[in-house]
């Protein structure tokens, strides 16, 4: 869990940015939203595999872009 505590002197807004940094940073909302419904280890594999092609196709664009 995230926790932060208040500054001497600190805004609201600069505690709630320092928050969100932190909770993005810790992967909490990314395990909670992968975790929403049960994907069988077969279909997980298949999507990591999608990704995976998609990150190397980019990569390859951007090697003959420039």
């Amino acid at each position: 869990m995230a926790f932060v505590s208040l500054k001497p002197n600190e805004s609201q807004e600069s505690l709630l940015r320092r928050f969100r940094k932190r909770v993005t940073n810790s992967g909490v909302l990314s395990t909670v939203r992968r975790k929403r419904w049960h994907i069988s280890k077969s279909e997980l594999r298949r999507i990591e595999k999608k990704k995976a092609i998609r990150r190397a196709r980019r990569r390859q664009r951007k090697t003959y872009g420039r």
